[in-house]
């Protein structure tokens, strides 16, 4: 999230502007409904009442600046920001003049612009041609500012478990291009980097992402390792985009601590003093993906490609760690060391079929939904091409299933993944599977209730992952990391209030449930309850600024201040990348 400039919500609140003109007044009723005025206000047009298979005339294109005539900001800020260019627009537009107006076509425009992350709102809207069989197109946006210091932080009390700092153009010079230096700051460490990202390379339809970090620890200020990956690609960028190619190397070198609230987790070594959670890490990954696209609304990908890595995890050399507590922990918590080359293939099939909603996770901004089915599986062959290599056949699937019935949204979605070793390991391994239901319901006095069950089982995981749970990751109001386990079971339910709305800054009230618990065989729930604020300035970020109070049930409560909760975006974020990508 980011809130770059605090001194305008300030002045968004205390400030007396001039009688503000209609626009300003219904964006009191919705944010992109008075832009569509606006763009067709500006140009003269008028909406098309039929335009489905009519001749496209002509393609116009509105762009209005951060802050408008109808926002309570000063206009100079506009001086410091450099509006997208028109042909960064066009770029993305689907629908050409002289063929027929598709509303698919223009559907996907939106969300292919929405996808930039440079707009704080993006509406197309098919207006009236010169004559009766012709239409034509109106593209308008509303740019975000761009020239930022974004933030991203998470904090339980007075305990900060993560700060992140990315001074940023994210639309240099108008062309969609993003420039940074990046501060993260974790309890152990801190990282000091850069990154680049065009996303239209040179006019075209390539990507190109990279970035590069130097990571320091924190009690000593020596550099510790570092971190960084250039990605190119051509992505499927319409729905009739024939084909894709993604190729990727990255790099992770650093000292990995495990920490249970302020401290490093000390695992219990059954035969003498604990043992700090701390290991070195050394990763390398390469890959390269071709993906051939089939279909219109029923959608069939088909992939193929090639990778490696090398992966080492140990004990810090000058750990004070005996030869029984190294072995127990190299046996028990250290991830498996692996180098190995692959083969992959991937199949999807999903149901090109969107939904648009505005008040899901944001208050006003338009959110794109995609309904249906989506499956997806994966198989990787390591053959032992080099002496190091491991060899394995391993397969992960997904399964997503979501639902609009009325004004409700319904998603389930399911991943699974199992892996079958051929060396001196011989056995199966990387047995995982994990579940989610999310329910958005219809208005209820004007707000929503959002409720999600999840749950995530783990069993012979060769990184030994461990789940934490309490505080900012899904159960609030618990001490930080109170409990720990290789399995999880989740339950939240919010009721989200209709935004009140000042000037522009949306501000509205939550009232929670959390449910859960880690565990290794059975889960015994913890529960809390808890109210909050959520926080939106759609000129200046378009992911909510959260603000929890939680207060456990039964079980052991933190301080009252330990029990404040801080961070951006809703706790339905928090969910395992696994369900997305069963094997990464």
């Amino acid at each position: 999230m980011s809130l770059p400039l605090l001194g305008l919500l300030v002045a968004s609140l205390s400030t007396t502007p001039p009688e503000p003109p209609a626009e300003a007044v219904s964006s009191q009723v919705n944010y992109e409904d008075a832009l569509v005025r606006w763009g067709l206000d500006s140009l003269g047009l008028t909406r098309a009442e039929t335009p489905e298979g009519k001749r496209l005339e002509a393609v116009w294109v509105a762009r209005e600046d951060v802050v408008s005539e109808s926002d309570p900001y000063p206009n100079f800020l506009n001086l410091l920001h450099a509006r997208t260019r028109e042909e960064v627009v066009r770029r993305e537009v689907l629908l050409t003049p002289g063929q027929p107006y598709l509303a698919a076509l223009a559907d996907e425009t939106a969300r292919n612009l929405r996808r930039l992350g440079i707009f704080s709102a993006v509406r197309v809207v098919p207006v009236r041609g010169s004559g009766p069989d012709t239409v034509s197109l109106l593209v308008i946006t509303k740019d975000v500012w761009s020239l930022r210091l974004n933030n991203d932080f998470s904090a339980v009390g007075a305990l900060l478990q993560y700060l992140r700092l990315q001074a940023t153009e994210d639309n240099f010079l108008g062309l969609a291009k993003k420039v940074a230096l990046d501060f993260i700051l974790n309890l152990d460490t801190f990282s000091v980097g850069q990154s680049y990202a065009d996303k239209q390379v040179l006019g075209s339809r390539w990507t190109l992402t990279e970035s590069a970090a130097v990571i320091f620890g924190r009690e000593s200020g020596r550099a510790e390792g570092s971190r960084g990956g250039l990605t190119l690609s051509r992505p499927l960028y319409s729905l009739s985009t024939p084909w894709s190619v993604t190729a990727q190397v990255a790099w992770n070198v650093e000292t990995s601590r495990t920490f249970q609230g302020p401290d490093v987790w000390q695992l219990p070594y059954p035969d003498g003093a604990p043992v700090p959670y701390v290991f070195n890490t050394r990763e390398v990954t390469g890959s390269v993906l071709y993906v051939r696209s089939w279909g219109d609304t029923s959608k069939w990908e088909l992939g193929g490609g090639a990778g490696a890595y090398s992966k080492a995890y140990a004990p810090p050399v000058a750990a004070p760690l005996d030869a029984g507590q190294r072995a127990w922990f190299e046996r028990h918590y250290l991830p498996r060391s692996e180098d190995a080359g692959y083969a992959v293939t991937t199949l999807r099939a999903w149901q090109a079929r969107y939904e648009v909603l505005r008040d899901v996770d944001t208050y006003s901004l338009s959110e794109d939904f995609q309904v249906g089915h989506s499956v997806s599986f994966t198989l990787r062959y390591a053959a032992p091409v080099f002496p190091s290599a491991a060899h394995f056949v391993e397969a992960g699937v997904g399964a997503r299933y979501r639902v609009r019935l009325g004004d409700a949204l319904t998603t389930v979605a399911a991943a699974g993944s199992l892996r079958r070793q051929f060396d001196d390991r011989d056995g199966w391994s990387n047995r995982r599977w994990a579940a989610e239901v999310h329910q958005v319901s219809p208005r209820v006095l004007g707000g929503r209730f959002v409720a999600r069950g999840l749950v995530d089982v783990n069993i012979d995981d060769l990184v030994e992952r461990v789940v934490l749970l309490g505080g900012g990751n899904g159960l609030r109001g618990a001490r930080v990391d109170a409990y720990s386990g290789q399995r999880l079971l989740l339950f939240n339910v919010e009721y989200r209030t209709a935004p009140l709305i000042l000037r522009t800054l949306h501000v509205g009230g939550v009232l929670f449930y959390d449910g859960g618990s880690v565990f290794e065989r059975s889960p015994r729930l913890v529960h809390s309850v808890g109210l909050g604020v959520r926080l939106l300035l759609p000129q200046f970020n378009i992911i909510p600024f959260r603000l929890d109070f939680g207060y456990v049930l039964d079980d052991d409560r933190p301080p009252v201040g330990s029990r404040f909760l801080v961070g951006g975006g809703q706790i339905t974020d928090f969910r395992p990348v696994f369900l997305e990508t069963p094997l990464r």
